[in-house]
């Protein structure tokens, strides 16, 4: 029956909420829209020398030891989105199987400048291909990525 499929599929997905919770203390993963950004969040924070805010900051979610301030996105889709122009970005694509796939690792403004001329670049969220940004970052030297962790 469709009805039961549904109450056991979301029993599954809560019940994956609330191991993340356990495992990752302070990050909500709520099923309304945190949830993905959250997982890229801990990814990052986990295989990338970036620490996360404890609060709310407005277009970053984290810095380096270095102090480069860094917002990260994370999609299940074919397309990351961006709004305003953080310092650094980090882009993942994420997969149902658990692997995920870096995307974009550098200067925010490298994705301004290179949609400068699109409608509402820096002032609304808008949506970019993972392919183009894929090539983009691949342009970024290695100076200006967020390195990873080495252990």
């Amino acid at each position: 029956m469709k009805k039961q499929a549904i109450t056991n599929a979301l029993s599954l997905i809560f019940e994956g909420i609330r191991q993340l919770r356990r495992e990752f203390q302070g990050k909500e993963f709520t099923i309304d829209g945190r949830l993905v950004g959250d997982i890229g969040e801990v990814i990052a924070a986990l295989e990338y020398d970036i620490n996360l805010y404890s609060v709310l900051v407005p277009g970053h979610d984290g810095e380096t030891s270095a102090g480069r301030r860094v917002q990260i996105k994370a999609t299940f889709k074919d397309s990351l989105t961006f709004k305003t122009v953080p310092e650094y970005y980090l882009g993942f694509k994420l997969y149902e199987n658990g692997r995920h796939e870096e995307i974009f690792n550098g200067p925010g403004n490298i994705i301004y400048e290179r949609y400068k001329n699109r409608k509402g670049i820096g002032k609304k969220l808008l949506s970019f291909p993972n392919k183009d940004l894929l090539e983009l970052s691949k342009m970024v030297p290695d100076r200006e990525k967020i390195i990873k962790r080495t252990a």
